[in-house]
């Protein structure tokens, strides 16, 4: 059994951070587990045993966990699996590529949810349907600390804003409290020493590139190819990117991802433009080979520095958003910086 206590907090603090150390969880392999999240009080009784994943870093998470056998049902998917994962979800069920619906979510009989985006499920609103909405039918929700510790959330803002940066910490915070709710925190724990020992591995390569004076914009996607695009802000993954190889983000901005036009980067002229790849297709500019070739005919941002000079660099965009792949990220995107013969 799950219950679910509400916590009165008043606006938009109940999505702030508590602060980044993890927070006291009850003693798993029997007893219950008490989580903190959102705003609210989770406890678990036991492990849940059918888990719907929304969101694709969550899943991967899950799945890192070893806690394959234990998905009911996944979606919302930018990317194939990397390939230490693709034998482990090989098999998975999916609900929907992209954002499924609450009946779907509920009919596969889920004794929790996991979500990636409070945008999908959330206090108030959501694409999917709202946390009263999965409490009447006593289905928890987990939502990724990451999104938690928005200042603000929603469409108008660009998937949500932050008041202070995105760190690993908030990610392993995440593979921390989903590993104690699935009783395997000894691989928890594993995972994330392991992904801190390539977090640091990955700062160290990058600390010789001497980055500091190389300007640098992420484009994930666009609602119109031609138009305004999804850039990087100066508090989500990429901003965490850009701060330990040593590269300056040119949107500053709190916002996630903030629609901005070429106008205003061409202003900026970065030195290099990172370009998001992935196989979800639900926008017109998901496809790189289209974004490549909008920057690379348009009269305008054919003659900025980065396109002129053919410094576009393709990255996954799963690795832009505060996941497990954003550690690969920073070694990926520093080999291509030096690549290109930016550094000393």
């Amino acid at each position: 059994m799950t219950k679910y206590i509400p916590v009165a907090v008043g606006g938009l603090s109940l999505l702030m951070a508590a602060g980044l150390a993890f927070p006291a969880l009850a003693q798993v392999g029997g007893a219950a587990v008490t989580i903190e999240n959102c705003g609210r009080t989770l406890e678990f009784d036991e492990a849940p045993e059918r888990i719907v994943s929304i969101g694709q870093g969550t899943t991967e998470i899950l799945l890192s966990l070893g806690l394959a056998d234990r998905i009911a049902g996944t979606a919302t998917w930018v990317s194939d699996l990397p390939g230490e994962l693709a034998e482990a979800g090989a098999n998975l069920p999916r609900i929907a590529e992209n954002t499924p619906g609450f009946e779907a979510v509920v009919g596969t009989r889920p004794d929790m949810v996991a979500v990636q985006w409070i945008n999908d499920i959330g206090p108030e609103q959501g694409r999917v349907g709202t946390f009263a909405q999965f409490e009447d039918f006593g289905i928890p929700v987990y939502v990724s600390p990451a999104e938690c510790a928005k200042s603000e959330f929603g469409a108008a803002s660009g998937d949500g804003a932050r008041s202070e940066a995105w760190s690993s910490d908030l990610l392993y915070r995440e593979v921390a409290e989903l590993a104690d709710i699935g009783g395997v925190p000894s691989e928890g724990e594993a995972l994330i020493a392991d992904s801190r020992e390539r977090e640091a591995a990955a700062a160290r390569d990058a600390e010789a590139l001497a980055a500091e004076e190389i300007s640098v914009v992420y484009w994930f996607s666009s609602p119109e190819i031609d138009g305004e695009a999804w850039l990087a802000g100066g508090y989500g993954a990429p901003q965490w990117i850009s701060n330990v190889i040593g590269l300056r983000n040119v949107v500053d901005s709190h916002e996630e991802w903030p629609l901005v036009g070429w106008e205003t980067i061409a202003d900026h002229d970065p030195d290099v433009i990172v370009l998001g790849t992935m196989k979800r297709r639900n926008q017109p500019a998901d496809n790189v080979a289209l974004k490549r070739e909008f920057l690379e005919t348009d009269p305008l941002t054919s003659q900025m520095t980065a396109v002129h000079d053919g410094r576009l660099v393709e990255l996954d965009a799963h690795a832009m958003n505060p996941t497990l792949r954003a550690i690969d990220g920073v070694a990926r995107l520093a080999e291509a910086i030096s690549a290109l013969g930016l550094t000393r």
